[in-house]
C-alpha cells in the first residue's frame, strides 16, 4: 500500500494504467474512491495517480493547513510516484487546488483539467457553528440531500449507486473542518490567474446548484488558453451523470500520447 509523505503528514496513493501521468484531485471531504466513474476508462489511456486528500480516506488529518498545503500533498504524491511532471484534473475543491498549483509550480503542471470549480478571489470568514455539520454522519446528510446534487439528466440508478459509496466513504471530521477552513482563507485574484498558461480544459453542470455556471464561464474566460464544456441537466456531481462523456473530452483535449511513454 503506498504512500507519499509531505513532512509528518501520511498520503495514501495508488496508481492505474500506464502512460503519461494524469493526476486526480478529488473535492472537499470525498476520498479518491469518488473517482470511480471515470478512473477505469481514464486509466485505458493514462498512468492515472490518485490519492486520499488530507483527511480523507487512509491519509493523515491534520487540524489545521492551507490550500497550499495541499499543493504540496499534490507534489509529495508526484515525487514518490517518480512523476517530474503530469497533467492534473481537480473537481470542486480539487479544482482550486489544481489552479493554484499550476501557479506555484509552472513545471510541474502539463495541463490542467477543472471540474465544478471557481476562482475564490476573496477570502471568507468562516463561523464556529458551522463545524456542526461535520459532526453529523455523512451517511445522515446524504440520505436528506437525495439525488438533488445531480442534475435532472443523471441516470435515478446512477445517483442512486453513488449516494451508496458516499455512505461508506471514511473522512476525518477534523480533518474536514481544517479543510473547510482552508477554502474559506484561500483567495486568488483574476489578474493572477490570468497569468496561468497552462492549456486548460474547464467542466460544469449546467444545474450546479454548488458552485453556478457563471463561475466556470468566468475561469474559461479568464485562464488565456482555455476550453469550455458545459453538460446540460448535470449537478455538482457531473462525473455521476456523464462519465463517458467526461472521459471522451478529457482525452481529447490532454496531448497526445507518446508511444515511447507506454512502452
Amino acid at each position: 500500500m503506498p504512500y507519499a509523505h509531505n513532512g509528518p503528514v501520511k498520503l495514501h496513493w495508488e496508481e492505474h494504467g500506464h502512460g503519461a501521468t494524469l493526476v486526480l484531485i478529488m473535492g472537499h471531504v470525498f476520498p479518491a474512491d469518488l473517482w470511480y466513474p471515470v478512473l477505469t476508462a481514464l486509466a485505458e489511456h493514462r498512468r492515472v495517480i490518485t490519492f486520499d486528500n488530507r483527511g480523507t480516506g487512509r491519509s493523515d488529518a491534520t487540524r489545521t493547513h492551507t490550500i497550499g498545503d495541499m499543493c504540496d500533498d499534490v507534489l509529495a504524491v508526484m515525487d514518490a510516484a517518480g512523476a517530474e511532471t503530469a497533467d492534473v484534473f481537480g473537481v470542486s475543491m480539487g479544482g482550486g487546488i489544481a489552479i493554484e498549483l499550476a501557479r506555484r509550480a509552472p513545471s510541474r503542471v502539463t495541463s490542467i483539467v477543472l471540474g465544478c470549480t471557481r476562482i475564490k478571489t476573496e477570502p471568507a470568514p468562516v463561523s464556529r457553528r458551522a463545524r456542526l455539520i461535520y459532526l453529523v454522519p455523512y451517511r445522515w446528510l446524504s440520505a436528506r440531500a437525495g439525488t438533488s446534487a445531480y442534475g435532472s439528466a443523471c441516470p435515478p440508478d446512477a445517483a442512486e449507486r453513488d449516494i451508496s459509496v458516499l455512505r461508506g466513504m471514511r473522512y476525518s471530521r477534523t480533518g474536514a473542518w481544517a479543510q473547510a477552513k482552508a477554502i474559506a482563507q484561500y483567495a486568488l485574484p483574476l489578474s493572477e490567474a490570468a497569468h496561468i498558461t497552462q492549456p486548460a480544459l474547464v467542466l460544469h453542470g449546467d444545474e450546479d446548484g454548488a458552485i453556478p455556471v457563471a463561475e466556470a464561464r468566468l475561469i474559461a474566460d479568464t485562464l488565456p488558453n482555455s476550453r469550455y464544456v458545459e453538460y446540460r441537466g448535470a449537478g455538482h456531481n457531473f462525473l455521476v451523470s456523464y462519465p463517458e462523456r467526461v472521459v471522451a473530452d478529457v482525452l481529447d483535449f490532454l496531448p497526445v500520447q507518446d508511444p515511447a511513454a507506454s512502452a
